[in-house]
């Protein structure tokens, strides 16, 4: 967005304001930094402070860098109750509609841009070949600097990929496949290195849980994610517990965000409380560091201007808006980001699953017959009381789980078209659709725990190693 006075900027939302004082701010610094006219740097510091002087009229508090303002527009369907508004953080989401989060509205609270038919016809161009479904079907759906990644690509410039997992339990389930699935593809559509962070130290802060076991999680859900088909040769999976202790660059990193990010606005972000123990507080900083190269010198020789791509559910989200605030006060470039949506629970959209409830989602330790007996008797339908009121009305594909989770699995776009119009004319009825979708989950869960059986702990140990990879910086 241009830096024009003449833009109209009561039209922009609180956070569309904070972030445009954000990015005003950082070009102030740059000028400084580059020793720019004097002029320029009067006008545009004088931008500055017509944009400050507008967010503060806006939202009657001060701006404050890396603390976004609690969003004055309620993310809900038009009510102003309380119980109607969706709630979305790192460690919960809850919406009171059967159609999940409303994630355009969510798109505007959380200042983020929306994958768009021209970015996905540009990653096509870019990459030579048809987009990962996830793409297609809008599971990918909001973004922030996609297309500086593409521009770099296009310039034969690197950049790398980072993602992660907290390991909460011995078991994932189909869900946390989402972001490891589409992580891989892109690894291979853009040949590119990836580092995995397991967080076994949050785990061990934020669950009831001794460090032994967060950590014995974290070797247990690596076998599940090297199962996914990631290449040893371009792929470092780490532990916190056992990594910070041995990476200088690494902590270093942690350290220069802890600086730059105050008790006030990690409380304002993340909603911590007096009460909350310091590892809660400190823990987004150590989140934040895998997004800078420089935390990986075995991989990047020591190079600090590598640009990173994070594939992540958009829930992850505030960690990054952080991440993105503090990234140019410490010479690093911003972190880009592709979010997801939620995967729901098989009881519905509007929670997201918990590993803690085996009847919530599909579980990559799960039986044919347990995916068959799960789906049947807890997957929230979107078909009619009667054969005869469904044969009539057509079933709703929007509040159907079955159906939702086709749209993750189900690869086949024609099948998945055909699938919809049967259900929704009421041709197909719900346990016809279920079948569907039992049919396709036994094998691909079949599948996957006949790859986890080939990972030995001697190959986790091998991902685990810090160690140069496949790539020359």
């Amino acid at each position: 967005m241009a830096d024009s006075p003449n833009c109209d900027l009561k039209s922009l939302s609180p956070l569309q304001l904070f972030e445009r004082v954000t990015e005003q701010g950082e070009k102030v610094r740059a000028l400084k930094a580059g020793k720019a006219p004097k002029d320029e740097i009067d006008a545009a510091v004088r931008m500055l402070l017509s944009l400050k002087l507008s967010y503060k009229t806006t939202t009657g508090q001060d701006y404050q860098a890396g603390l976004p303002p609690k969003d004055l527009v309620l993310i809900n369907n038009g009510t102003t109750k309380e119980e109607d508004e969706d709630l979305v953080d790192p460690w919960n989401v809850q919406t009171s509609n059967a159609k999940g989060v409303d994630y355009d509205k969510l798109i505007v609270r959380f200042g983020s841009s929306k994958i768009d038919t021209d970015l996905i016809n540009r990653i096509e161009r870019a990459i030579g070949q048809k987009p990962h479904h996830f793409l297609r079907r809008g599971i990918f759906f909001s973004h922030r600097d996609m297309d500086q990644v593409l521009d770099a690509y296009e310039n034969k410039k690197p950049f790398y990929l980072y993602t992660g997992r907290g390991p909460s339990s011995q078991a994932m389930h189909v869900g946390h496949l989402i972001p490891f699935l589409f992580t891989k593809w892109l690894q291979e559509v853009f040949d590119v290195p990836l580092v995995i962070q397991l967080t076994d130290d949050e785990k061990y802060l934020w669950k009831d849980m001794t460090i032994e076991k967060a950590h014995e999680y974290a070797r247990e859900n690596a076998k599940d994610i090297i199962a996914c088909g990631f290449d040893i040769n371009k792929t470092f999976i780490f532990s916190d517990l056992d990594y910070l202790g041995t990476s200088a660059g690494f902590y270093k990193n942690i350290v220069k965000v802890q600086k730059h990010v105050t008790f006030n606005q990690v409380k304002g972000i993340f909603g911590f409380t007096d009460s909350d123990c310091i590892g809660k507080i400190s823990f987004p900083a150590i989140q934040a560091a895998p997004s800078f190269s420089s935390s990986f010198p075995q991989i990047f020789n020591g190079k600090e201007n590598i640009q990173c791509l994070i594939p992540c559910a958009i829930d992850q989200d505030p960690y990054f808006r952080m991440t993105r605030d503090v990234a140019p006060r410490i010479g690093q470039p911003k972190p880009a980001l592709l979010h997801s949506v939620f995967f729901p629970a098989l009881q519905g959209a509007q929670t997201k699953m918990s590993a803690s409830d085996p009847n919530s989602s599909i579980f990559l330790t799960d039986t044919p017959k347990q995916i068959k007996t799960k789906i049947n008797k807890h997957a929230f339908s979107g078909g009619r009381d009667t054969i005869e009121e469904h044969r009539k009305y057509g079933g709703n594909c929007d509040v159907d789980v079955s159906f939702m989770y086709l749209t993750f699995f189900l690869e086949d776009d024609d099948r998945l078209e055909q699938l919809k119009q049967a259900y929704t004319s009421g041709e197909l009825l719900t346990g016809e659709l279920k079948k569907v979708l039992i049919e396709t989950m036994q094998p691909l869960v079949a599948a996957h725990q006949e790859r986890r059986k080939q990972v030995t702990d001697e190959i986790v140990k091998q991902f685990m190693t810090p160690r140069k990879l496949a790539f020359e910086f």
